[in-house]
């Protein structure tokens, strides 16, 4: 009984922060889609929504600003949650699909498919292969015959990092010159050539609903994998499950928006320190508050230096690099 009560009682404890990050992102929503170089104000945004408006302002927002904004959204809450489950699952808040390379290993799976002239299917599977490939090996040395430790895991993920990081250099030294301005782009994050917003946004709800029912085991795991067998908890079945879903949404995330970084790192630690520990109320909230940054992060990346365009990984980045440092000079 305590435990249902308590689980009811958490309830309206969720609604207001999630109810305020709901309205920041579609705050982020409505900036990304009036802001450019013909701006739209808000009154004319809610005639083109309402199926009105000037045919100039209807092309602007349904076939350019508003998938690439829901693009950006997609691929920031796939990060972010993928960002979340991996802390969780190590107990470390310096874990992040690009720092332990799942980014680099979705990467060049993409690329590969995308060299070979696959179809848009392939991609998205050998992108996921790689993240797997590069979530097993980073966790497979990193743990080795002990257990894990931060700096152990950190300087795994950075060995194989740097890997993928010749892969794919290497993959672009031997592709036809035409491909390769907009491989460069497409590898430091950029949303231009973002194609649909749907596939990332149907796995994110996907993932969402089946994680969101974990979150009392997620807690668990979170004190430790211990603790958390003798509270009855599937120890193995659990982690199997963050290993894939963090491999999955980090290879759609990839094909959506190149390799982004730093998101899914000070996403979820932010909202930690606001919002507490609870992973019921922290996934919800990553996908919100990830999907905003990275939204916000794309129209300032398209907006800075008009008419020329930057790739909304930079903007990540000169957010995340302060971030990590911090993160790592607090962590000693």
């Amino acid at each position: 009984m305590a435990a249902v009560k308590s689980s009811r009682g958490a309830v309206p404890h969720f609604i207001l922060p999630l109810s305020i990050l709901a309205l920041l992102t579609l705050a982020t929503l409505a900036l990304a889609i009036t802001t450019g170089s013909v701006s739209i104000s808000n009154a004319e945004l809610w005639q083109v929504l309402s199926g009105g408006g000037e045919p100039l302002h209807r092309t602007l927002v349904f076939e350019l600003r508003l998938p690439r904004a829901l693009s950006a959204f997609g691929a920031g809450g796939l990060l972010a949650i993928a960002g979340a489950l991996m802390q969780v699952l190590l107990r470390n808040p310096l874990a992040d699909p690009y720092i332990l390379g799942l980014s680099g290993g979705a990467a060049v799976g993409a690329l590969s498919s995308m060299l070979l002239g696959l179809s848009a299917a392939a991609v998205s599977g050998s992108a996921f292969i790689g993240a797997m490939v590069s979530a097993l090996t980073v966790f497979g040395l990193a743990h080795g015959t002990g257990s894990w430790t931060p700096t152990r895991l950190l300087l795994t993920g950075v060995v194989i990092a740097s890997g993928w990081g010749a892969a794919i250099t290497f993959m672009l030294a031997v592709s036809p010159s035409d491909q390769l301005p907009g491989m460069l782009y497409w590898l430091m994050g950029d949303l231009a050539y973002a194609r649909s917003p749907w596939p990332a946004l149907i796995v994110l709800g996907l993932i969402s609903i089946i994680m969101l029912p974990l979150g009392r085991s997620l807690n668990v795991l979170a004190r430790g994998q211990m603790q958390a067998a003798a509270l009855g908890v599937s120890v193995r079945a659990l982690e199997w499950t963050i290993y894939i879903a963090a491999s999955l949404l980090t290879a759609f995330a990839v094909v959506t928006a190149g390799s982004i970084g730093f998101v899914g790192l000070i996403v979820p630690h932010m909202l930690r320190l606001v919002l507490g520990n609870d992973q019921r109320l922290i996934l919800p909230a990553a996908a919100l508050a990830g999907g905003a940054l990275l939204t916000l992060a794309d129209t300032l990346a398209r907006t800075l230096i008009a008419p020329e365009q930057l790739p909304a990984g930079v903007i990540t980045a000169l957010i995340g690099v302060p971030t990590f440092l911090y993160l790592l000079h607090r962590s000693r």
